[in-house]
């Protein structure tokens, strides 16, 4: 039956497989034994040789047969001869001697271990924005120095306007980070110049540009209007706080208590006239102590005037303050009388960092020459910002953030970013 191979090709040969011959091994002692045998051999072969040929065919010696000898050669001393060669079993041992010890090299030295205190070990503060990222240009992100970026897909870059530089310091200003609770106090010793409405504006622009718990506290013993004009509606007082201030353990026992407009929280005054007197500087201290503990900051609008109880609570707490005065000739002289009361009651230094607010409640007459006013209250304190006349806030009800005109919320961001700048200093233990 075919198998499939070319009848042609010849079948090769079966290959065979390697055989693996032992390996003989010598032993060192007989192989030398072997050669020195064969040394001895050799030697007695070259003596015989050359005494054959010092004597004739009869066995006589060269000399006696008649056969001419060789000159006469100077004849070598016995000493001076080249001694011959010994067979290598007769030859003497040699003993080398031993080498020299190698010299000792001393182990290289060990660093002494450190402690953990003395090793800079990397830590996870290394690894963040500041130091992965590359640092990018400021993008402007309005007007034509926006479009032209957009337009050349980021490779022509006009940088900033000066109206957005000015724009990113302020929210710089007001990112400012604070330590502990801050609490800002908003006084007047006149009503009606917008002291509830500045509080009022500034806690909605603070909780609205910043992260933290911001909460308002209206501090008027007389009922005041804080929460009405930003919540709208009643609801608990400090009064109802006092009463169940030992049960708060926690945010969510303090929220029971609090009002929210937008991001803001709200703890309204006692509108029962009967009750009023109960707050005293005892109960705002009370008051203040349970809120420290869960809110950043609290902006406090006190009562008209400053010899009531209260109003001595809140000043001694009060970290920064915020004096309102209208520019009228009589806000004007009241306000400027308050900061006079201050210092001689010994608050000067909080004058000193204070920021002074003109608040028009009314449209401007021209009458009243404001930069004088200005120029006299930047004297005494640290900032001076100015409030425009807004409609939307001179009605007295329901504040919302999203009717002001333009100037007035510009104003406001104004009054945090001055306030802010007070957060670098670090909060001292009120007295």
């Amino acid at each position: 039956m075919p198998d499939g191979r070319d009848p042609g090709q010849q079948e090769a040969p079966p290959q065979e497989e390697p055989i693996e011959r032992p390996v003989r091994r010598v032993d060192d002692n007989r192989w030398q034994a072997s050669w020195d045998r064969f040394q001895a051999a050799h030697d007695e072969d070259d003596a015989a040789d050359g005494a054959e040929d010092s004597l004739s065919a009869n066995g006589e010696p060269l000399e006696l047969a008649g056969v001419a000898q060789p000159l006469a050669v100077e004849q070598i001393p016995p000493s001076a001869a080249v001694p011959s060669r010994a067979p290598r079993h007769q030859r003497p041992k040699v003993t080398r001697a031993p080498a020299p010890p190698a010299a000792r090299v001393p182990p290289p030295s060990v660093p002494a271990t450190r402690t953990d205190s003395e090793i800079q070990l990397p830590s996870a503060a290394e690894l963040s924005s500041h130091t992965l990222l590359r640092p990018r240009e400021d993008r402007p992100a309005k007007g034509w120095r926006r479009a032209l970026h957009r337009a050349s897909g980021g490779s022509l870059n006009p940088g900033l306007s000066a109206t957005e530089q000015r724009e990113r310091d302020v929210m710089r200003r007001i990112a400012t980070p604070v330590e502990g609770c801050h609490r800002i106090a908003v006084i007047s010793l006149k009503g009606g110049v917008g002291k509830t409405t500045t509080t009022a504006c500034l806690g909605l622009t603070l909780a609205h540009l910043r992260g933290d718990r911001v909460i308002a506290l209206d501090a008027n013993p007389d009922s005041g209007t804080l929460a009405e004009r930003l919540a709208g509606r009643g609801g608990k007082s400090v009064s109802d706080l006092l009463a169940g201030v030992d049960d708060v353990h926690s945010f969510t026992d303090i929220a029971s208590y609090t009002s929210l407009a937008e991001r803001l929280q709200v703890l309204g005054s006692q509108q029962q006239p009967e009750m009023s007197h109960a707050f005293d500087e005892d109960s705002y201290r009370a008051v203040d102590d349970a809120l420290a503990r869960f809110f950043n900051i609290v902006l406090v609008d006190s009562g008209t005037g400053l010899l009531h109880s209260a109003m001595t609570g809140t000043l001694d707490m009060a970290n920064s303050l915020v004096v309102v005065a209208g520019p009228t000739v009589d806000g004007a002289g009241q306000a400027a009388k308050t900061l006079d009361w201050l210092v001689v009651h010994g608050y000067g230094e909080l004058v000193a960092r204070s920021v002074a607010v003109i608040c028009s409640v009314r449209p401007d007459t021209g009458d009243v020459n404001v930069e004088l006013l200005r120029a006299h209250f930047a004297a005494r304190c640290r900032r001076v910002v100015e409030i425009p006349y807004d409609p939307h806030l001179a009605t007295g009800g329901r504040i919302d953030r999203a009717e002001w005109r333009r100037p007035t919320a510009d104003a406001f961001v104004a009054v945090a970013a001055a306030v802010a700048e007070g957060f670098a200093h670090p909060a001292t233990d009120p007295g």
